[in-house]
């Protein structure tokens, strides 16, 4: 059985130019894919996920290029009102159909779809991830794929918004509740 880690430490953040870090990435980093992905959102009926602000939680249903995945994601905020970091469930499932059957018989009821197409690209600890979010513009999502080795989530965020500052990517607006939101 593999070793999973079930914290994910990322930040999502819109850019006011993605060239720098595109020709950056395009020398430095690897491409790892290009795909579609449509992404469906889901709340329990009995205690609904967009009520609690901020947003703590997400069920999301994905298909990305015919691949399916179950996700659940819960953020862990400071006092301040970030987050550093969340915890994350993720598995690959075969039959989507029958699995959006099986939620809406549990009585979870759709939230929005989102709809978007992603480069990933791997660079050193990270997984960068530009999307291009239909109806909402160009994202950047960099998460770290490296070992913690005793540094807080806090610290890895910080390192992670001077490198995409560092790359001269103008404003940068940090997302803490997910496109959905």
């Amino acid at each position: 059985m593999k070793n999973k880690q079930f914290i994910e430490i990322e930040i999502q953040v819109q850019i006011e130019n993605s060239k720098n870090l595109l020709s950056f990435l395009r020398k430095n980093a690897k491409l790892v894919a290009k795909e579609r992905q449509v992404d469906k959102y889901y709340t329990p009926a009995h205690r609904n996920f967009i009520k609690v602000k901020p947003i703590k939680e997400w069920l999301r249903l994905r298909n990305a290029n015919g691949k399916f995945s179950i996700n659940y994601k819960y953020w862990h905020y400071e006092k301040d009102g970030t987050s550093n970091y969340g915890d994350e469930f993720e598995t690959q499932i075969e039959d989507l159909e029958s699995l959006e059957k099986i939620i809406s018989s549990l009585d979870m009821k759709p939230l929005i779809v989102v709809d978007k197409t992603r480069e990933i690209w791997r660079y050193k600890n990270y997984e960068v991830a530009i999307d291009s979010v239909k109806n909402l513009g160009d994202f950047v999502e960099v998460e770290f794929k490296g070992k913690i080795d005793g540094k807080k989530p806090a610290e890895i965020n910080n390192e992670m918004l001077k490198f995409l500052k560092e790359l001269d990517c103008g404003k940068i607006l940090r997302n803490y509740g997910g496109y959905p939101y």
